[in-house]
């Protein structure tokens, strides 16, 4: 497969090398603009909602939006995969979902006949609800935008129950909004969610975390970091440590090491063998 290099103003560069923009300016880039059908959801930025609207990561587990851990200490996430999608996409798809098992106990695996089920199709523009809904829920990977690595993993971040990084509930302590320079009809980006964060620090290399002047009207940031404001944001390739660090805890995930088990529920409990 050949992979060109775009860059920021949306030309490509050279042939065989990979696409470097931020997953934040791929998921703009490909909601820009976009008239959704009746059939599909009220999307805010790239989250799918209903009439929970505004769930995350911590609130929404206490309501039932886990995904089931099985009696063998794993997470089963069944999908089905739509079929327009062409087989180089269909490998970056499944490259994303089975990424989650080499650093997780997450496991997406092809749907049987279970109730809730994740359904990946490209309909307009790249989102996916926060959390388990129940029945089948959409996430959507349009072809023209959302084919790529670190959008994957974000979107299926969000089925599993995370929202974005600078909606954290302490990021004021790690981000200052500019809110002069975003889009007036696009500040709703930046309203925060009163996460607990899974006793992670806030992490400026997120796969959550949105690039420095992300819905800016006038080309200038909208996000500074503090207290240093020439920290890099928003750049992530893929999953952060701190990223897999959280799903590991929300899931309470083992571990296993020589000698030891490493198991997470808020705090890390270790059992030597």
């Amino acid at each position: 497969m050949v992979v060109f290099y775009i860059n920021h103003q949306g030309h490509k560069m050279g042939d065989n090398v990979e696409v470097v923009l931020s997953v934040g300016e791929l998921l703009e880039r490909a909601n820009r603009n976009i008239v959704r059908g009746a059939d599909e959801p009220k999307v805010i930025g790239d989250i799918a909602v209903d009439d929970d609207n505004g769930r995350n990561a911590d609130p929404c587990t206490s309501t039932g939006c886990k995904w089931p851990q099985s009696s063998d200490g794993l997470v089963y996430v069944p999908y089905i995969i739509a079929n327009h999608f062409t087989s180089s996409e269909l490998q970056v798809i499944q490259r994303g979902l089975d990424s989650f098992a080499s650093v997780s106990c997450i496991r997406f695996v092809p749907r049987y006949n279970e109730r809730d089920y994740l359904s990946i199709e490209s309909r307009s523009g790249c989102y996916s609800y926060v959390g388990r809904l129940g029945y089948g829920q959409t996430v959507s990977l349009d072809r023209s935008g959302c084919i790529y690595h670190n959008t994957i993993q974000h979107e299926l971040l969000h089925a599993l129950g995370f929202n974005h990084e600078q909606t954290r509930s302490d990021r004021d302590n790690h981000i200052r909004v500019l809110w002069d320079n975003i889009i007036d009809d696009m500040k709703y980006n930046f309203d925060k969610i009163a996460t607990l964060n899974q006793g992670t620090p806030y992490d400026y290399g997120s796969v959550m975390q949105y690039y420095r002047t992300a819905f800016s009207k006038n080309g200038q940031p909208t996000m500074e970091p503090i207290p240093d404001s020439n920290v890099v944001i928003g750049l992530a390739r893929e999953m952060s440590q701190n990223d897999i660090i959280r799903l590991n805890r929300l899931y309470q995930c083992c571990e296993y090491h020589t000698n030891t088990v490493l198991c997470y529920s808020f705090y890390a409990t270790y059992i030597n063998l």
